[in-house]
């Protein structure tokens, strides 16, 4: 073996080295030991060298595919910033490559949490800001705005020409669909088939584009969480093209995909076909399973979320598809990046109906299988379907408002309820809207109750103007938001621009959530709700200082309530003020709502 690579390096011109991933990295992190995945033509066959204080090779990987070393450098507790050379050298031919060694800045990696509101962005269809990246000669595709499942031109620069807008909104935060490079030849908008885990796509921009928007929203005092994807790829991928391994993915004789069972994963009867199809399946066609068993891959996707943290100063991560990876390798990447940036925040995606499946996966949890997720916050789908299927419903014993007192009342299953991430609508499923079938009583219903329950609030781009769109026609449920390009008719982020029904819409979830900001109630406070009756839902948020009255009326007539049963939450307050309205009530007396009507009444001693 020896001697073949010494005449293979005897016929070559040149060390070829493509890529060397990370490209830098920090001093001062926990973890010290960096793992450098080196891809290049035969690069196996290269013995490496380097000369640095307090960095050592502790060893070198040789893989199947010779195109690629795995290098892993140890840092010693006090080593310097610096710039590392690595030398690679076959026979006579030599390459140095620096590779640096950055000092750490001084974020203090905020989290996100209940005093904040998160506003989603899909960025290829939210707004334009430079249209010199529209179409890029070495990507696929470009910008075509007819086609619903095409790129339309949305980026980084749209983004930071709306902040003022978005922040007028009420919002503290960003979340933003994936800006990695997904450079396939279709469906490439969406941001969720990678091919590139450490660059910026640049029809959004570049990596540095990315960290500019991220500073500006720290100087806003607003956060920056990111859309992370473990479980799967693009099949444009430059890896997936010359796998490392034959192991780096889940393969199969023929095309098999995910059965999409999550509930296999918690299932303590669930067979092994069953969760091995849930879990190794491909997510769809052009999206490779990603195998987290291997151990290098393992390594490569925990050093690429540090990378990203340490780089653009997260306050965030969303986890995209989180029951899907193997699940132990889920629990490490989360505990590790936790034990890292202790006051951090991540939410993982579990997209299930049923609050015991969805809890499973939430930090602490007690599982009787022992699994423990360590994530601090989880994505309470089960809150967001009962909402808007119970808006819709007439009053039963379990429909109605019932459905949202029902979702509530087993929060016992949660460690962490109020960092749950509540929501209305989201990128994948049918806009509140469509659901509500444009009542606009309706929706305002819905923002109120986004502002004030327990969680941590999402707002998905373009529900504050009542867009539809189907989670069964995905070009329409992330449609263009109205006036983020220069050629649009009109423009939805400037008042003007907007109808009647749009502007009272926006008006009323801006009133709430900017309110909301300075709401210490809403954000540390109690839940204590009430059992739905008559169409009508009561809650209190409170702290032993401080009281939020939340009371909604889902019915078409005008309701009038007693104040009598909730005596053991009004005690000691004599007035009210309700938050949109001003309007000032009583408390020794009864409370008027009118139809269809939310009211948010801060209590007065």
């Amino acid at each position: 073996m020896l001697s073949l690579l010494s005449a293979n390096a005897q016929k070559k011109k040149q060390i070829d080295i493509k890529r060397i991933e990370p490209a830098f990295w920090w001093t001062g992190l926990q973890q010290k030991e960096i793992q450098l995945l080196v891809y290049g033509t035969e690069i196996s066959g290269a013995n490496v060298e380097i000369n640095y204080p307090g960095v050592v090779i502790s060893k070198i990987e040789q893989v199947e595919n010779p195109n690629y070393q795995f290098i892993y450098l140890k840092l010693d507790e006090n080593v310097k910033p610096g710039v590392v050379t690595i030398n690679f050298k076959e026979g006579k031919l030599k390459k140095t490559i620096p590779f640096e060694l950055k000092s750490r800045s001084k974020t203090t990696y905020k989290g996100f949490n209940a005093s904040d509101a998160i506003y989603l962005i899909t960025p290829d269809r939210f707004a334009n800001g430079n249209t010199a990246n529209d179409s890029i000669k070495s990507l696929y595709q470009g910008v075509n705005r007819n086609k619903p499942f095409s790129r339309h031109g949305g980026d980084i620069q749209g983004i930071i020409n709306q902040l003022d807008y978005i922040q007028n909104l009420g919002m503290t935060a960003l979340w933003i669909n994936p800006l990695t490079e997904n450079n396939q030849p279709e469906f490439s908008y969406h941001g969720y088939a990678i091919t590139d885990f450490y660059k910026v796509d640049a029809r959004f921009g570049s990596n540095e584009d990315f960290k500019k928007l991220t500073d500006l929203c720290h100087q806003r005092n607003m956060k920056m969480i990111i859309d992370l994807v473990f479980n799967h790829c693009g099949n444009e991928h430059w890896f997936i093209k010359d796998l490392p391994e034959k192991n780096w993915i889940h393969q199969f004789d023929t095309f098999t995909q995910s059965n999409y069972r999550l509930a296999t994963t918690a299932d303590p009867h669930a067979s092994q076909f069953d969760k091995e199809k849930m879990e190794k399946g491909w997510f769809d066609r052009h999206m490779p399973d990603l195998n987290q068993e291997n151990p290098r891959l393992a390594t490569y996707l925990i050093q690429n979320t540090i990378w990203w943290i340490e780089y653009l100063g997260l306050d965030g991560i969303r986890v995209d598809t989180h029951p899907y990876p193997e699940k132990n390798f889920m629990s490490r990447w989360t505990k590790t990046i936790m034990d890292q940036y202790p006051d951090f925040n991540i939410v993982g995606e579990v997209w299930e109906e049923h609050v015991l499946l969805t809890s499973y996966y939430q930090t602490n949890a007690t599982n009787t299988d022992g699994y423990q997720g360590y994530l601090p916050s989880i994505t309470d789908f089960p809150l967001c379907f009962a909402i808007n299927t119970g808006l819709m419903q007439n009053d039963g014993w379990a429909e109605g408002m019932a459905k949202i007192y029902y979702a509530l009342a087993q929060d016992f299953a949660y460690t962490q309820p109020n960092n749950n991430v509540i929501f209305l609508d989201n990128h994948d499923i049918t806009r509140f809207a469509t659901n509500m079938k444009g009542d606009i009583a309706k929706q305002k219903i819905g923002f109120a109750l986004l502002a004030t329950l327990r969680g941590i609030p999402q707002v998905y781009y373009g529900m504050e103007i009542g867009m539809l769109g189907s989670g069964d026609n995905h070009g329409t449920l992330r449609a263009d938001f109205p006036g983020g390009w220069k050629e649009d008719k009109r423009n939805a982020f400037a008042q003007t621009g907007r109808t009647q029904e749009e502007n009272e819409l926006v008006n009323y979830l801006s009133k709430v959530f900017t309110w909301r900001k300075n709401a210490n109630a809403i954000h540390n406070g109690k839940l204590m709700h009430f059992v739905p009756e008559n169409g009508t839902y009561v809650y209190f948020r409170y702290t032993d200082t401080e009281s939020v009255m939340v009371v909604t009326n889902n019915t078409t007539q005008e309701k009038t309530l007693a104040l009598d049963r909730f005596k053991e939450r009004v005690s000691g307050y004599q007035l009210g003020k309700e938050v949109v309205s001003e309007k000032t009530f009583n408390l020794n007396q009864s409370i008027t709502i009118p139809a269809n009507t939310t009211y948010i009444i801060e209590l007065k001693k």
